[in-house]
């Protein structure tokens, strides 16, 4: 388990300190950093002052080599030639979209179908927010997103129906796929290029 000291600053009281940091993560050879990382406790720190939580920001390699999955979280623009022979590369700027990726794969679904439903989902809610993927209950079954509204979360149930017309669109458009980078950022703004394009 390789860590470093990284050097981060309350968000109340801007107090400097130094945490444990953990640049990489693999699942396969150490779970409990992937428990660790779904419950927020790798990835957020109190403060030994003010006792605030913050969110500790730094960059973080994913590795999952059941799933030949690789994410990277980093606020920097990255460029890379190739990711490993048949892996599935991703780049996230925020913990939230690392773990909600994380949530996506795990359940076996993909992500860029994944991010059509939300469009699609917006569409009929009819709400300018942002939709987060939580859980699907199983192969065939209804899929749980969350969104902030009004002060709280509040959680909506789409069924699976919507994940596989939503598979049909990307199927009848591989040039989405084809367009893709070694390490794409898969999100709302990659999906608007191609609905306003």
């Amino acid at each position: 388990m390789a860590t470093r000291l990284e050097k981060v600053v309350c968000t109340r009281c801007a107090h400097i300190h130094e945490i444990t940091a953990y640049p990489r993560i693999d699942v396969i050879r150490e779970p409990e950093l992937k428990e660790k990382l779904l419950n927020g406790e790798l990835l957020t720190w109190q403060c030994p002052v003010c006792t605030c939580t913050n969110l500790a920001r730094y960059p973080l390699v994913y590795l999952d080599s059941a799933q030949k999955l690789l994410l990277i979280l980093s606020e920097a623009v990255l460029s890379v030639e190739s990711c490993p022979e048949g892996y599935l590369a991703r780049q996230v700027e925020t913990v939230g979209e690392l773990l909600e990726k994380i949530k996506i794969f795990d359940s076996g679904l993909d992500d860029i179908v994944i991010e059509i439903c939300k469009y699609v989902t917006l569409q009929e809610l009819g709400k300018n927010v942002e939709l987060k993927f939580l859980k699907t209950d199983g192969a065939d079954s209804s899929m749980t997103f969350t969104y902030p509204w009004d002060g709280k979360m509040e959680m909506l149930e789409v069924g699976f129906n919507v994940y596989e017309d939503c598979a049909g669109i990307l199927h009848r458009n591989p040039a989405m796929l084809n367009s893709l980078s070694a390490l794409p950022r898969i999100d709302r703004n990659w999906l608007g290029q191609w609905i306003s394009g």
